[in-house]
């Protein structure tokens, strides 16, 4: 079957974050910013997603993001209440940019003008993950990778039960469709402690132990 991405979860791209690739204006309070004010969110995400390289979420303080950052605290906090709402900032740029509605040429890979078969659309998800991996580590390493996946559960959720939307199974489309997300999920999960794989092998092994998708 071929499957169409898309949804509300990516149509809001805008200025490109050159750290890790994703949007800035998604972000709430991103939009509307002034200059000032977007070249200092994007320090406070480059200062986070560098510490995520080094160690794992739930060992980095706010302190540390701040001097990473070189800013004060009353700036950090001008942006981010928490660290944790940092965190779900990051997470909803992340997924807002995987899940972009067109698929956009990237660094590393193009797949802009793959139409609507699966494989590539996969592939793209996770050659972008690939991209962040460095940082994806130290947040799946903690507490924290329960937030990260529940985000991409929630953006994986939407694109798939558009997909199911035109098809019928032999089993609940509920069911399915948790069938679906929960495997991709996982797989990510997987690969993420199994480097040796490529982005394409990752899809293979999806597509292959999900055959509803092929």
């Amino acid at each position: 079957m071929s499957i169409a991405f898309g949804g509300a979860a990516g149509k809001k791209q805008m200025g490109r974050d050159v750290r890790y690739g994703t949007p800035v204006g998604n972000c709430p309070g991103g939009i509307g910013m002034d200059r000032r004010q977007q070249k200092t969110r994007k320090a406070i995400f480059r200062a986070f997603t560098d510490l995520l390289e080094r160690k794992n979420y739930g060992s980095i303080t706010v302190q540390e993001i701040i001097d990473e950052a070189d800013i004060g605290r009353s700036t950090f906090y001008a942006h981010f209440e928490t660290k944790d709402e940092l965190l779900k900032a990051l997470c909803r740029d992340i997924f807002a940019h995987v899940f972009s509605e067109e698929l956009m040429k990237e660094r590393t890979h193009d797949f802009s003008f793959s139409g609507s078969d699966m494989r590539p659309k996969v592939t793209h998800i996770l050659y972008h993950l690939q991209d962040s991996r460095a940082y994806i580590r130290g947040i799946l390493s903690s507490e924290s990778g329960e937030l990260f996946m529940q985000y991409f559960k929630e953006y994986l959720t939407e694109v798939f039960d558009r997909v199911l939307a035109e098809e019928t199974f032999d089993v609940p489309r509920d069911y399915m469709l948790n069938h679906m997300v929960c495997d991709f999920t996982e797989s990510v999960r997987w690969w993420m402690k199994h480097e040796q794989y490529t982005p394409e092998e990752i899809a293979e092994f999806y597509l292959n132990t999900t055959p509803e998708l092929r």
